[in-house]
């Protein structure tokens, strides 16, 4: 089955999708659902759509904002419909659930993100992203359905399984999403302390930060040097005397 991965559904406006959703995972052996926010939930539309997938739906975890969906996850992976110039790199499906599976056969949690119907992931939510995934499509008419690109990506997550190796042992933990999201908040109040950052316009700066230790996926050690650094540069010891 799918340890150690969950599908977050952000802002579903219509029940429907989600139980669709919940029955294009169950095909494919995923049953961790998690929803932010949804419109409307529990609803009999979504039960209705879920068919025999009801249980994905019951066991569904329901909260309210996005860093309660992503709490100990090491790996995140958002849907996007455009390729992007900056921020974290476009992958194709094979490619995304191959990296999300590899990472959960080390113990690890990993998350794959969808967005809303309409709109889709906003910035800042891909901005949490390690990685984005693009389902190539027809460019005269692109608009996937969530519950098509559960289905997709759900093949790819069945495939992925089958071709991760046994995972090995290993010191180094990879850095969850509540650890980095405090680094970067660390980074963001040492670089306005020192006037490096514009408090005007810290998004740009921050954004390309972001971008970076994306690329880089610092593990928790790392993290915590980093850290230590931040605060070392906030409060400089006095220089020793000199007996």
């Amino acid at each position: 089955m799918d340890k150690g991965l969950r599908i977050v559904l952000v802002e579903t406006s219509h029940p429907g999708n989600i139980g669709a959703a919940a029955r294009a995972m169950k095909t494919m052996c995923l049953s961790r659902l998690v929803l932010v926010n949804p419109v409307e939930f529990p609803h009999a539309d979504a039960s209705a759509r879920a068919s025999g997938a009801v249980d994905v739906l019951e066991q569904a975890e329901v909260v309210r904002t996005l860093d309660e969906a992503l709490a100990g996850c090491a790996l995140i992976a958002g849907t996007s419909a455009r390729q992007r110039g900056l921020g974290p790199p476009v992958l194709s499906p094979r490619e995304c659930m191959q990296r999300l599976h590899a990472e959960a056969a080390k113990g690890q949690e990993v998350a794959l993100l969808f967005g809303r119907e309409r709109t889709g992931l906003t910035n800042e939510e891909l901005a949490r992203c390690h990685i984005l995934v693009n389902i190539p499509s027809n460019p005269d008419y692109s608009s996937l359905n969530i519950a098509a690109a559960v289905q997709v990506l759900g093949y790819e997550s069945m495939l992925a399984r089958g071709a991760v190796p046994a995972a090995g042992e290993s010191e180094e933990i990879p850095a969850t999403a509540e650890e980095m999201e405090k680094l970067y908040e660390h980074i963001e109040s040492a670089a306005l302390e020192t006037g490096f950052l514009d408090p005007a316009n810290p998004k740009h700066l921050m954004r390309r930060v972001r971008r970076l230790f994306n690329r880089a996926r610092p593990d928790q050690n790392e993290v915590h040097i980093l850290r230590g650094l931040l605060s070392a540069l906030q409060n400089p010891k006095p220089p020793r005397r000199k007996v």
